[in-house]
């Protein structure tokens, strides 16, 4: 942890913490943004698979959503990160990735990551490779839903990127 993430606390989200995360996820302007309801659910029901970092009040300034993929038990795919625009550029959507992945792995054996990335989407891009390189891991990307499999109009393709084998450790 860097020392502007020292005043940080990374902990599992609680249903109090959705609108805070809902908020944070529409001022990212690069996210897809999900209902306010999807968020205060998560905080509920995945809670055990997301991180929120808290400031020194408590409130909310980043988030990492994710979920163990029921078919791959070993595999926690990560929704969505974001951090607060005052709390950018200190390395706090690592550290939530990391405390998320450690976390996971000591308590349901994580062996990959997987997440999904527009293509032209360089600061996620880089966080995810970088996350492979502090853990040893290869990268392997293809195209998981292009973009005429969305209903909804105009959406760039979603690029699966698959993270592992993990080596995961306290110090990382």
């Amino acid at each position: 942890m860097t020392a502007a993430q020292a005043d940080l606390q990374i902990d599992r989200p609680m249903v109090a913490d959705g609108a805070a995360l809902w908020r944070i996820a529409r001022d990212s302007e690069a996210l897809d943004l999900n209902s306010s309801y999807s968020y205060l659910l998560w905080c509920r029901d995945f809670a055990a698979t997301s991180a929120v970092a808290r400031d020194e009040r408590g409130e909310p300034v980043g988030f990492v959503t994710g979920y163990v993929r029921p078919d791959r038990p070993g595999t926690l795919l990560v929704w969505q990160v974001a951090v607060d625009s005052a709390h950018r550029g200190r390395g706090l959507a690592a550290a939530l990735l990391d405390g998320l992945a450690l976390r996971t792995a000591a308590e349901r054996g994580l062996t990959a990551v997987e997440t999904t990335i527009t293509p032209g989407n360089t600061a996620s891009e880089r966080l995810f490779t970088s996350f492979a390189e502090r853990h040893g891991a290869r990268v392997e990307r293809e195209v998981l839903f292009d973009a005429g499999q969305f209903p909804d109009g105009p959406h760039d393709p979603e690029v699966l990127y698959r993270i592992g084998p993990l080596s995961l450790t306290p110090s990382a």
